[in-house]
Order: C-alpha cells, then sequence, then structure tokens
C-alpha cells in the first residue's frame, strides 16, 4: 500500500523544502493536463498546477496531485511597429527573455533573471527596475477547467497592480494561466529611471548591456536557488499615504522611497527590515538573507515550513511595532 504522501517537492519548488504531494506529474500537452484535471475531479483529488514553483512555500505535505506545466512554445508576429509574442505559459521567463534579446526584439531586459514561469507572471505582475508585466502585456489566455474553455482576458481586464493581478485575487477559481500575449514596440526606448548606470561605464546604452548589468546586479542580491532554497523577495514594497512616508522621512533621513503615479509613495521593505536590526536572525534553518534583508533562505537547505512561516512573522511583527506597518508576504503559502 502506497503512503498518502510519496513524491518529494523538494526540487519543484525554489525554498527546497522537502514537503511531499501524493503525486507529482509533468505536463506538455493540455490533452493531458485535461485528464489529470479530470481524474482528480472525479475522485475528488486536490489539483495544484506549478511552473518553477519560485513564488510559493508548502505549508505542509499535499495531499492531492502537483502538476508541473512544461507546455511550451513562442509564436512571434509583426507589424511595421511592433512585435507581438504569443507565448504558453509552461516557458521559463528568463528563458524567454534571453531569447527576446537574441532576436533583436528589446523591451523585456529589464526583467531579467526574474524566477519562474510564463504562466505566473500575470499572477504576481512581475516586475524589477521600473518595469511590470502589465507595461507589457497585450492579453492573457485562461483556460477553465470546469468547461474546457480557453477565454482571452486584455489587459485593461486583467486590473493590474503592484504585485497583484485578477488572477492572483481569484485564485479559488478553477483555470490555468494557457499563454500570454507580449506586444514590444520596435522603437525601443530603455527603461534607466530604477538603474544607477553611473556605475555601469555605459558609453552607448543598449538592450544587451542593460540586460547584462541586470543580470550581474540580481545575481550578487538574491542567492542562486539551485545552491540556496529561497524564493526571492518574500515582502511587497509598502505603498503608504504621503503624511505617513514623510513623518518616516524625516525621524529616518536614508529610508528609500518611490514617488506613486496615484500620489501614494512606495518604501523599502528591506529598509525597514534591517532598520529593526534583524538581518542575519534565524529561527532553526529559516534566516534573513545577510546581503539582502527581503529574501528569506533555507540555510543548509535543512529548514521546515514552520520555520520559514515563523520567521516571516516574526519580521512582520517587528515592523509593524517599530514602523505603524503592515508587511504583506509576495510568497504564498499552499496549506
Amino acid at each position: 500500500m502506497k503512503k498518502p504522501y510519496h513524491q518529494s517537492l523538494k526540487f519543484f519548488h525554489t525554498f527546497k523544502i522537502n514537503v511531499f504531494a501524493k503525486n507529482i506529474i509533468i505536463v506538455k500537452t493540455i490533452e493531458k493536463l485535461i485528464n489529470i484535471w479530470k481524474k482528480c475531479k472525479k475522485y475528488n483529488l486536490p489539483f495544484l498546477i506549478l511552473g518553477e514553483g519560485s513564488n510559493i512555500i508548502f505549508n505542509n505535505n499535499y495531499r492531492g496531485i502537483v502538476v508541473i506545466n512544461q507546455i511550451t512554445g513562442i509564436t512571434i508576429c509583426e507589424t511595421s511597429d511592433y512585435w507581438s509574442l504569443h507565448v504558453k505559459g509552461g516557458v521559463k521567463w528568463h528563458k524567454l527573455v534571453k531569447y527576446t534579446i537574441k532576436r533583436g526584439i528589446y523591451g523585456l531586459e529589464n526583467l531579467a533573471l526574474i524566477p519562474g514561469s510564463v504562466g505566473a507572471a500575470p499572477i504576481q505582475n512581475i516586475g524589477a527596475y521600473g518595469v511590470e508585466f502589465k507595461d507589457i502585456c497585450q492579453y492573457v489566455d485562461i483556460l477553465f477547467l470546469n468547461n474546457l474553455k480557453i477565454t482571452r482576458i486584455n489587459v485593461e481586464n486583467c486590473l493590474f497592480s503592484y504585485r497583484n493581478s485578477i488572477f492572483n485575487r481569484q485564485r479559488n477559481l478553477h483555470y490555468i494561466i494557457y499563454a500570454v500575449g507580449i506586444k514590444l514596440p520596435k522603437a525601443w526606448n530603455p527603461i534607466t529611471s530604477y538603474l544607477n548606470l553611473t556605475t555601469c561605464n555605459f558609453k552607448n546604452i543598449t538592450a544587451h548591456k542593460i540586460f547584462h548589468h541586470i543580470s550581474k546586479l540580481r545575481k550578487t542580491k538574491i542567492p542562486n536557488p539551485k545552491k540556496i532554497g529561497n524564493a526571492g523577495s518574500f515582502f511587497k514594497n509598502p505603498i503608504i499615504n504621503k503624511q505617513q512616508a514623510y513623518n518616516l522621512m524625516y525621524k529616518y533621513r536614508t529610508l528609500p522611497y518611490f514617488l506613486q503615479n496615484n500620489g501614494m509613495i512606495k518604501i523599502s521593505a528591506g529598509w525597514l527590515i534591517e532598520a529593526c536590526k534583524l538581518k542575519g536572525f534565524s529561527i532553526g534553518h529559516a534566516e534573513i538573507y545577510r546581503k539582502q534583508a527581503l529574501i528569506l533562505i533555507n540555510k543548509n537547505n535543512a529548514a521546515t515550513s514552520k520555520e520559514v512561516i515563523q520567521l516571516a512573522r516574526k519580521i512582520a511583527y517587528c515592523v509593524k511595532q517599530k514602523f505603524n506597518i503592515t508587511l504583506e508576504s509576495e510568497v504564498k503559502i499552499i496549506h
């Protein structure tokens, strides 16, 4: 008789915590994915679809079927002014960025080295160095599993905001992100507002230079999940009103901040955590990364889910006590 949980998820999510699922199945076609869904529905089994597992942590063993989406494919169309890409959800995001750069299609370079799959990009509205997924998204194709229909949601209906979207708010619906549409202008406009280009010695800025520069920056800030388990930034940067921000900036002159289009102000969660003197703090084998306080690591790849979650709660508590700011987790806890 098989154990209820017998397949390790350790190598299917970037935190590398040794939790187990009833079964793990890699799918490369939509037909196979639909067949698995039908069987799960028939036997009343929980169903979870993952890409790279880069933005999650399992609270415990998963009592259902985990499907690893490796449905891939990239189609490129062009007009005189734009490149249009139709990309399947199982494509790795960084591979897509490299693919476009090599083909002279620019606009994704600021999003280099973000872990995860294309299918996960709309959920969190991934972003880095002044560019967010919403800026380049044209549409998102979702497959509703209950009726097996693919529905196209145009960008304006995705309700994108900072690390959020309609897909994040309605995660309880039975659907998968099958593909996305990306639109990039041929008249390339470099986004450098979030980059300190004085350290790059750029004479002539190119997409290739920005790509390599950002890749290098991310490698210095974020540990390689293949070596040290982590999910990148664990918390979102808080967005607060001007009065609260000005009060903080008056008291803490080094607080990094970014003005938002709606008049609110985004401040650095990493700075808040450091100001609580928590950098390097650990609970068991879960530790706050010493090079970047926004990242929690699985030290020696021996941490438990309980240790990581306890550490996250400790951080949120300390920041709330010191600054009266509630940190919101960017990483999703899978129960």
